[in-house]
């Protein structure tokens, strides 16, 4: 029976593992199909605190490993989970893909959101090397180029914008002639004299050999095919949360995203703790024992900061949550 068992081993994960560990909690990590999370894809990591030259996001993610392990957590590789919730005097039953088995007295899910892409192999081929899905995370690395974003929501809208402090000329490539962004960000995007519109095309390669020199795509209407020069290649059509699994055990929104539990939790003996409990940020879910962190949760920022602050939160919320359940 361990104390904490995490599911997810990115930087919310790791984070969670380490102070976990720190507070002598027995403490068992699941990587899940992705080891390391999305990190693990991504080349050069600038905006992550305490690198002052940057680091490869694989190395990251790597030295968080080590950080943990020094601690005594363990990490198994399993590709997949499914948990089953038995009471707290049972504790939590995580079934593995591996059909392996592990009891928990507490849950930390760090699954992180997956960014949707498009299923190109040359989409595939390029990543890291222009092909992105965060404009928060690379938009720096394109100061001068131009550059295209995929998408017609306000996730396309605000990417865009915020390259037009680096890129030189912001292209939004769209596959209808109506757009799913909400009218005022779509009225800003247009108003910015750096960004320019093409509707009615799908893209069907992204062109390049060592780093994206352009895109090939379709008109839907005429049919017709014609190649655009561009230096970066920003997706930006969404994110799926990787809760698919939990669907039935916590509360989970229409988008896939776990919800969190912002009320007392029941612990709470007088009207001014309640209401300093009701202001201060959780991580609990719907679901006593289980809590949550990082981008699971999280659709607003999606960074690797963010998501390591949640995963200190959301261990320090289980530690506390145990010693209410002794006391």
């Amino acid at each position: 029976m361990y104390d904490v068992v995490i599911l997810g081993t990115g930087p919310a994960g790791y984070t969670a593992g380490l102070y976990a560990s720190r507070a002598f909690l027995k403490t068992l990590m699941l990587t899940g199909p992705q080891s390391g999370g999305q990190l693990t894809i991504t080349t050069e990591v600038d905006n992550y605190p305490g690198f002052a030259t940057g680091v490869q996001g694989p190395q990251l993610m790597e030295e968080m490993k080590k950080q943990v392990e020094r601690f005594g957590t363990e990490i198994k590789l399993e590709s997949g989970s499914r948990v089953q919730g038995l009471g707290f005097q049972k504790g939590f039953v995580i079934e593995t893909v591996e059909k392996n088995e592990f009891k928990a007295k507490t849950v930390i899910v760090a699954t992180g959101a997956s960014a949707k892409y498009l299923d190109l192999p040359s989409e595939k081929r390029l990543m890291g090397k222009g092909v992105s899905a965060c404009a928060t995370c690379d938009g720096f690395f394109f100061k001068g180029k131009e550059v295209v974003v995929i998408g017609g929501g306000d996730t396309a809208m605000e990417e865009a914008n915020f390259l037009t402090k680096f890129a030189t000329k912001v292209t939004i490539i769209h596959r209808r002639e109506e757009f799913r962004a909400s009218a005022i960000m779509l009225d800003r995007t247009k108003k910015n004299p750096k960004i320019t519109f093409f509707t009615n095309k799908i893209i069907e390669e992204v062109l390049g050999e060592a780093a994206v020199t352009g895109v090939r795509m379709k008109d839907t209407k005429s049919g017709k095919v014609e190649t655009y020069q561009t230096q970066g290649f920003f997706l930006a059509i969404g994110h799926q949360p990787n809760t698919a699994f939990l669907k039935g055990v916590i509360e989970i929104d229409k988008r896939g995203y776990i919800v969190l539990d912002k009320g007392d939790g029941g612990n709470q003996r007088d009207n001014k703790n309640k209401i300093n409990q009701m202001l201060s940020p959780q991580t609990r879910t719907s679901v006593p024992g289980i809590f949550a962190a990082g981008d699971c949760v999280d659709p607003r920022y999606r960074q690797a900061v963010v998501a390591a602050g949640m995963g200190c939160m959301a261990a320090i919320d289980a530690q506390k949550w145990l010693e209410e359940q002794t006391a």
